[in-house]
């Protein structure tokens, strides 16, 4: 943001649910935007406004919803980022309540017109498009190639006795309303082992928060065999590591975060499918595989060099003269 004078940072709120996800996208944005981001985590309303689309709700209703001590209240931030359902009323709110002033960027799909925010940030496999709509292969997310050298220097010891080429491997979960069964754990742990034992290297493996603990073990089990490393919830989570250490990365199909994550490497990533049928989680794993940023997991090692995919970066570049141009109208730190 280069018209605005280095003693006059613009306020930067991030307002979601209290969900890492959501957080992580919005709190990433504005990291990369240069932004000191103050976060402010929201609680899901009560019957009957938790039926009804967000853009319905009154702004009085919105702006309670933060569960942060001081509640949402003027004055209003010169830059807001929203991500997710619950934080679409909190922008329009804001947006009225600072007659313009405060630049609001959300992320995900409204689900209303791209013309009720200044920016709007989807991903591909959403139908939203407009002048102020920009469509990301993935999801944005905080992970920088700074921290992967970071978490290489941090982790080197971690893996220094794991024979290459490691295979580090990301482990989701079910979905609302369907767990993975045994069978399909099965499958998924043999082509892992297939994976080792036909390269003859390691697997290093981190679960999720939606992992289940029969998850890990029966991976464990099954892994017996081949060189591995499964991550025990012990300490800090070598996710980093993994990332940067790995030769190749194995992701599971449930998680659009993991995945992108995974393929801003610039790495090889294989993507399992449980059999999860979102249809947008589908359209989103489709469209990498056709682009060839990924393929289906087999069990036999491939060789590819994937094309780069840096979203955050595209999203900066989208951002930036828009937010120029705003600040040219409205000077930055207003007390509205």
């Amino acid at each position: 943001m280069t018209d605005m004078p280095e003693n006059n940072q613009p306020s930067c709120w991030v307002v979601t649910e209290a969900l890492a996800g959501l957080q992580s996208q919005a709190t990433g944005l504005a990291a990369a935007l240069g932004l000191v981001a103050e976060v402010k985590s929201l609680a899901k309303p009560g019957a009957p406004w938790k039926f009804l689309p967000s853009g319905f709700w009154p702004s009085s209703l919105a702006l309670s919803l933060c569960t942060d001590d001081g509640g949402l209240a003027p004055p209003w931030p010169d830059v807001l980022i929203t991500c997710g359902r619950c934080s679409v009323a909190v922008a329009l709110a804001i947006r009225k309540a600072s007659g313009g002033r405060t630049f609001t960027v959300h992320i995900q799909d409204p689900h209303m017109g791209g013309e009720n925010f200044d920016a709007v940030i989807v991903a591909a496999h959403d139908a939203l498009r407009g002048p102020n709509v920009l469509a990301t292969q993935g999801a944005l997310h905080r992970v920088t190639r700074e921290k992967l050298a970071a978490g290489h220097a941090q982790f080197a010891d971690y893996f220094s006795g794991l024979p290459r080429p490691l295979f580090s491997v990301l482990v989701g979960g079910g979905l609302k309303g369907r767990g993975i069964g045994a069978q399909e754990m099965r499958g998924f742990a043999q082509k892992l082992h297939g994976l080792a034992v036909a390269s003859g290297g390691a697997l290093a493996v981190t679960p999720s928060r939606r992992t289940g603990p029969e998850i890990v073990a029966a991976l464990e089990g099954a892994l017996s065999g081949v060189p591995h490393r499964i991550w025990d919830g012990q300490g800090e989570n070598p996710y980093l590591g993994m990332l940067a250490h790995a030769d190749a990365i194995v992701v599971t199909s449930d998680s659009v975060s993991m995945t992108s994550e995974a393929c801003f490497t610039g790495k090889p990533v294989y993507v399992h499918d449980f059999g999860l049928r979102s249809k947008r989680l589908c359209r989103f794993q489709a469209a990498l595989m056709e682009k060839g940023v990924t393929r289906a997991l087999t069990g036999a090692p491939q060789d590819w060099t994937p094309p780069a995919m840096d979203d955050m970066a595209l999203a900066v570049e989208f951002l930036r003269p828009r937010l120029d141009v705003h600040f040219k109208a409205f000077s930055p730190r207003c007390a509205c």
